[in-house]
């Protein structure tokens, strides 16, 4: 069997939102989908039975973290990372460029890689994009992801045209260190914020033949219509037959104007570090547990939500947990986050099926009140700054 294998089943006729199917060694999930992060071999708060009930159908690791802590040969001797830590789903491992890279100070970036010290005892340790393969083959993720590097979003374009020429190199380097048969390979297109950047990257990786293509770069504290606009230049670069995959966005709004604009895959830490710190996604928007008004609400956190925690447990029971230091609380927030991310995926499958996603986009918005849960306001789908 092919390491991957991806299907377009439907597209939408008002916009280029569409429907797929993505198979890879450890099963077959629905696109658009959203990952949710598992760090390190584990989503926060959730067993892998519970990931199962909210469907999540793939989960993202971080190679970065997994190499420095257990260390990714133990992993391998573990039998990998689906048995290591009980998931039997698609996993996609990043390739660590990011974080290593948010080191700042902590890393040196040259031709051969990068040199860096652990965040965690100031060790000093070498990646390149031939260690970075590596790791991720020990690790035995379903998908994996070139070594790029991650210019920040107030860098100048000299600086972003080099790292940009780098990541292009670095991605033929991947490419050629690939061994495993069974592990898809996904190119990153970086750029910044310059379009004729982005397409230069687009067309370098699309020469070079990968089994998918992530946007990377995005998210990073650029304007949201800087980042609408790097999605609309890059989508017809891209081959159809190719998933298209968004890294590292995360508010629902974001979701929605990714599938809007063609793109079929998703990761971000949000709705579990929310859910963590006391902000759940609802249909009409965002809400903060913590506050006062919520001390003798008995209504559950969305009543149009049908998850295990919404069903069951009231509003005050969630801020009780929360302002008590109960580990319960966590574990009630992620569950309702993740349910609400991964039923939105479904309800935007139903949608676009249906040719009627633009509508659902309109609906949408308009349900959150003109807000999507970051502080952004929306005005007619379209984003402005708060």
């Amino acid at each position: 069997m092919a390491a991957l294998n991806f299907q377009v089943l439907a597209k939408d006729p008002s916009c280029a939102a569409r429907v797929g199917t993505l198979t890879t060694t450890h099963g077959t999930m629905p696109t658009p989908i959203f990952m949710p992060v598992g760090t390190q071999a584990t989503v926060k708060a959730m067993t892998p039975e519970e990931l199962a009930e909210v469907q999540a159908r793939i989960i993202l690791a971080n190679t970065y973290h997994l190499y420095i802590r257990p260390g990714h040969e133990l992993i391998g001797r573990m039998g990998g990372l689906h048995r290591f830590m009980g998931w039997p789903s698609p996993i996609l491992t990043d390739s660590g460029g990011f974080q290593v890279f948010s080191l700042g100070e902590l890393c040196r970036i040259r031709e051969e890689g990068v040199t860096f010290q652990s965040h965690l005892d100031g060790s000093r340790h070498f990646i390149s994009p031939e260690i970075s393969i590596g790791i991720q083959e020990a690790l035995g993720a379903d998908i994996i992801m070139c070594f790029d590097e991650c210019p920040p979003s107030s860098a100048d374009y000299g600086y972003v045209r080099k790292s940009m020429e780098m990541t292009s190199r670095w991605a033929e380097r991947c490419k050629e260190a690939k061994r495993r048969e069974d592990q898809a390979l996904f190119g990153i297109v970086q750029g910044g914020r310059f379009p004729d950047l982005r397409e230069r990257s687009a067309t370098d990786l699309c020469a070079m033949g990968f089994d998918g293509y992530a946007l990377g770069g995005l998210s990073v504290g650029e304007e949201k219509e800087v980042m609408y606009q790097v999605m609309d230049s890059c989508e017809p670069l891209l081959p159809e037959d190719r998933p298209r995959y968004v890294m590292g966005i995360g508010t629902p709004a974001d979701l929605i104007e990714a599938i809007y604009r063609g793109y079929d895959m998703f990761d971000c830490v949000m709705p579990t570090r929310n859910a963590r710190n006391g902000m759940l996604f609802t249909s009409g928007g965002s809400i903060n547990i913590k506050k006062a008004c919520y001390a003798e609400d008995p209504s559950p956190v969305d009543p149009e939500c049908g998850c295990y925690v919404c069903r069951n447990y009231s509003r005050a029971y969630l801020r009780h947990l929360y302002r008590a230091g109960e580990i319960l609380s966590s574990r009630f927030n992620t569950y309702h986050n993740l349910y609400y991310y991964l039923n939105l995926m479904e309800r935007a499958r139903v949608a676009i099926s249906a040719g009627r996603f633009t509508e659902f986009r309109s609906e949408f918005h308009a349900a959150r009140q003109g807000f999507d849960g970051s502080g952004a306001g929306v005005v007619a789908g379209k984003h402005v700054l708060p």
